[in-house]
């Protein structure tokens, strides 16, 4: 069945980069990302992974936590990372799941639906779909993403959303389409105009139902 969202997402306990993990311990408080990919020394990967390397202070920033997740084991990712380094010009500072038995894989409902999963499987035959998870401070789940194993990941826009969900979370706000940090939200119909000017200052409003305002100020 797959993860929704609001979902308490899976709890494991998982060998990594960083050592052996318990996911819900190892996020603590703040927010975490957790993120797959179809195999070590791929092209793709590669790529990616250096975007998040580069990405690393930004996450921290946002009190967010980023870890990966790959078929293959903790040395190969050791190796890996020196790939990774070497194409970003950052290090890797997050940890690698080690999930040659396919736990998280499965857990988050990470295969395609044609997965082929016995030993000397590829990357096409048990190919993680690039698959993003963003997590609350609860444990819940807040958003999911899947792309196919031919299509990188936009980490822009992975950073853009977790923006969203931040500034949302538990408030009476919502995110209009395009929306990037600075621009006006949208103030949720909880709140009648006198209330809304209240909490928010003036508002813009397009429809009666639809009520913009400012709260980067």
């Amino acid at each position: 069945m797959s993860l929704r969202i609001n979902d308490v997402a899976p709890n494991f306990t998982a060998d990594t980069t960083a050592g052996e993990i318990n996911f819900h311990d190892w996020i603590g408080e703040g927010y975490a990302i957790i993120f797959s990919h179809p195999k070590d020394f791929t092209p793709v990967c590669t790529t990616e992974f250096g975007a998040v390397s580069c990405l690393v202070p930004e996450f921290v920033k946002r009190n967010t936590k980023v870890i990966g997740v790959s078929v293959d084991n903790v040395d190969d990712h050791q190796k890996w990372k020196r790939d990774i380094e070497a194409f970003a010009g950052a290090p890797a500072d997050f940890p690698i799941i080690d999930d040659t038995s396919l736990q998280v894989s499965k857990l988050y409902n990470m295969l395609p639906a044609e997965a082929y999963l016995p030993d000397g499987r590829t990357p096409a035959d048990s190919a993680t779909v690039r698959t993003v998870f963003i997590i609350g401070p609860d444990k819940k789940i807040r958003l999911t993403l899947s792309y196919p194993m031919s299509v990188g990941r936009n980490f822009a826009e992975i950073i853009r959303v977790l923006d969203a969900i931040q500034l949302t979370d538990g408030q009476p706000l919502a995110t209009p389409a395009d929306w990037t940090p600075g621009k006006d939200v949208i103030v949720a119909l909880s709140l009648n105009d006198e209330q809304a000017k209240d909490k928010y200052g003036e508002l813009d409003i397009k429809l009666p139902y639809l009520r913009f305002a400012n709260v980067s100020k």
